[in-house]
């Protein structure tokens, strides 16, 4: 028996979606997809299904900082994702995370709604993630609306809101999900200047946890140590195929198949 893990740990902090379609159910099943471990901390707690959420609890700071401080201090951590925050004191509380470890690459996905449209965080939350996370973030993944409301801007484009958010962070990927044009632009902004543009065929039907997965498998590919603008073009490919495969488990949204039905077999 191999007792030696060569898998990459990624920390990923971010809420429980009871209906298993975002959240760290989420992240633990895209990071499996790619070979990697997650080491789940719970930063909140949601009652949600794949329709919308009602309601969310954020943990506090102490719980949060005891778990990641029990993985960090035993395992060899190897990336860190962010997801559903849900306060100003959870922002804080991450920073001074971060802060202390700052050799970690950070992959940010500002979840600021849930699938269905719901607020998982008031609108200052993402004014204090663009302020305080997005510098220490090696790259940001909002969709258009997310990066609307990070860069302030209600009607703006990927390009004005790149604009705006370029100050803040070294790389954002912004992604064309929410519109309604028959191919979806999802474009990777980096400080440098440089642009690439990813193009993919816009499937029916909304989902529940595109997000998550996109993240996710974006923090375990850098941590496997693929170059950005390929790991970002690996995981958007495979978050379209995830999508492509999706399920309707409930009455609302399509959970995306983020593992092959014989991945136990």
């Amino acid at each position: 028996m191999n007792i030696y893990s060569s898998r990459p740990v990624i920390l990923c902090l971010s809420g429980h979606d009871p209906s298993g379609g975002a959240g760290l159910q989420a992240d633990i099943e895209a990071l499996l997809a790619q070979g990697c471990h997650a080491a789940p901390v719970v930063t909140a707690l949601t009652v949600q299904n794949t329709v919308n959420v009602r309601d969310f609890r954020v943990l506090d700071r102490e719980w949060v900082l005891a778990q990641a401080d029990a993985v960090l201090t035993d395992s060899c951590v190897a990336a860190v994702k962010l997801g559903m925050l849900g306060s100003l004191e959870m922002v804080d509380t991450v920073v001074q995370l971060l802060q202390a470890n700052p050799h970690l690459p950070m992959v940010c996905d500002p979840v600021l709604r849930a699938g269905g449209g719901g607020r998982l965080g008031k609108d200052e939350v993402g004014f204090a993630m663009r302020e305080r996370l997005l510098p220490l973030a090696t790259i940001a993944t909002p969709n258009l609306p997310e990066a609307r409301i990070l860069a302030e801007l209600p009607d703006g484009s990927a390009d004005e809101c790149a604009e705006k958010l370029l100050p803040f962070c070294q790389h954002l990927l912004i992604t064309g999900g929410h519109g309604d044009e028959h191919e979806v632009h999802n474009r990777l902004y980096s400080r440098d200047g440089s642009r690439h543009t990813f193009t993919c065929y816009r499937l029916p039907g909304s989902y529940h946890g595109s997000g998550c997965t996109l993240a996710s498998t974006l923090a375990g590919r850098l941590a496997i140590g693929e170059q950005l603008v390929s790991a970002v073009e690996t995981a958007l490919n495979y978050t379209w195929r995830t999508l492509r495969d999706a399920e309707q488990l409930g009455q609302g949204q399509f959970v995306p198949r983020r593992l092959p039905l014989d991945f136990c077999s």
